[in-house]
This record gives structure tokens, sequence and C-alpha cells, in this order.
């Protein structure tokens, strides 16, 4: 359970996956073409960083913004208006690009670790009256049930995520 909930910390959880994501990127592609990311170079970026996003964070995988999207938001962020984005205006952008992620993923979050403890409870005495499952439903701490149920959606998510 430990492992499981290691995955859904706060806000400030998903800011640093972010950043770190981010940073490791910027330095990626900065590595092979200069100190500064072009528009071609600021896509690449994004397709990476949406990768690592699909990966790193639970929930559903996340498809990029189109190329006018990342055009437009780029004009957004380029602060010194250079056309090319430094590493402080490339987080930042990240950020801003990235808040509508951050928010499905807490819905999912908000679900699985308040909703499916909320509806094991309820269910629970209705499965007592079952033949054969009601004793060993019956036997189990409320603690235990409502964990498993959680592990049981936790794992429906994420087996619904990879399909």
């Amino acid at each position: 359970m430990g492992q499981v909930l290691h995955k859904f910390h706060g806000k400030e959880w998903k800011k640093e996956q972010i950043r770190k994501i981010s940073d490791k990127v910027y330095e990626r592609i900065t590595d092979q073409s200069g100190a500064t990311l072009t528009f071609e170079n600021l896509y690449i970026s994004v397709l990476l960083v949406y990768n690592d996003i699909n990966k790193r964070l639970p929930g559903p995988h996340f498809d990029p913004p189109s190329k006018e999207q990342v055009r437009s938001m780029m004009q957004e962020c380029d602060f010194n208006l250079d056309g090319e984005l430094d590493h402080e205006e490339f987080v930042e952008f990240i950020q801003l690009l990235t808040t509508d992620t951050l928010i499905v993923v807490s819905q999912g979050l908000i679900v699985t670790l308040v909703v499916a403890p909320t509806v094991a409870m309820a269910t629970k005495k209705a499965t007592e009256g079952v033949p054969g499952v009601g004793k060993v439903v019956q036997k189990l701490p409320n603690s235990i049930y409502a964990s498993l149920v959680t592990l049981a959606v936790v794992w429906f998510q994420t087996s619904r995520d990879e399909v």
C-alpha cells in the first residue's frame, strides 16, 4: 500500500516531478543544439516532456499539444522576446502547458483515495450476506478491506490506461 500511496502526493510533488522532467529534457536538447530552444527544438522538447509525464504520473496518458498551440504559448513565455526560450522560460512554459494535465491527475487521485474506500465500506455490509464470501468479509478488518478495494481500483485504473 505504501508503494501505491507514494505516487499519490500533493501539488508540490507533482510540480517537482514536472520540474525534474523539464530540467532533464532541457539539458538533453541544449546539449545537442545550444543554450536556448528554437521553436523546432521546443516542440521536440514538448514531445519528450509529455512522454516522460505519461511514464511517471499516474492516470490517463495525455496527448501533446499541436504545433500551433506550442507556437502561441512560446510567444507568451518568451519574456526577453528573442524568439527562443532559455532554461527559466522553458520551465515556465512547461508549467503553464501542464496545468490541465495536473488537474486531471488530481481528479483521478481524489476518486481513488476518497471515493474508493467510502464505496468499499458501503459495500462491505452488502457482501457480508453473500454465501461463501460473507464470512471472509466479516473477518477482515475495515481498514484492510478498504485498502484491498482501493488497490483493486488502482489496478483497474492502471490496466485500463495501458489498453
